[in-house]
């Protein structure tokens, strides 16, 4: 069931669940708008002909109050917000209508697992055919809660605790489809 305003402001305000800094505007009727942080990785085309699954990226980072994302470009950002998730709560992240409408996609490639604590890397789009401004600050996404049937294990994954822009680490994951399949036989 997807949290209303009133349930997350009543969790909020007993701190079970941790979004912080927050200001009134950010909270929505089904959902907390998220800021734009001032940290921003950019993949450097330059340094691998090829993005390898199995090692790190390569990536730039820049720190200023704005950037603008050419068209067809991607981005990596953070958001100001830190969050802290109970154990009976998931969340996803959607791209606010107003800037879809822009031509900006914003994703955070998938859920928020329960137990989840840190800012969230934001993967930004931009599908458009001319550049766009972003300024740090900016209400960009929204945190869409849901309330699990019972408590999860807390998420104690790799990018638990990030603080800022987290470069892709797929590489850790180091799994065969063979030996997954074989754990769930």
């Amino acid at each position: 069931m997807i949290l209303s305003k009133p349930t997350l402001e009543k969790k909020l305000m007993a701190k079970e669940l941790i979004v912080k800094p927050l200001t009134a505007i950010q909270l929505q009727p089904a959902s907390i708008d998220l800021r734009v942080g001032n940290e921003f990785l950019i993949i450097d085309e330059h340094a691998s002909p090829v993005i390898s699954l199995d090692k790190p990226a390569s990536y730039r980072k820049v720190s200023a109050d704005h950037i603008i994302i050419p068209p067809k470009a991607f981005v990596l950002a953070t958001t100001i917000e830190y969050i802290d998730l109970p154990t009976d709560i998931t969340a996803f992240v959607e791209g606010r209508s107003s800037i879809g409408r822009l031509g900006l996609f914003i994703q955070n490639a998938g859920w928020v697992d329960p137990g989840f604590k840190g800012h969230i890397t934001l993967e930004l789009y931009n599908s458009n055919s001319v550049p766009i401004d972003i300024q740090a600050g900016r209400r960009l996404c929204q945190l869409v809660l849901a309330s699990l049937d019972q408590d999860a294990p807390p998420y104690t994954g790799k990018y638990n605790g990030q603080t800022t822009a987290t470069q892709s680490k797929v590489y850790l994951d180091g799994e065969a489809v063979a030996e997954q399949d074989a754990n769930f036989r």
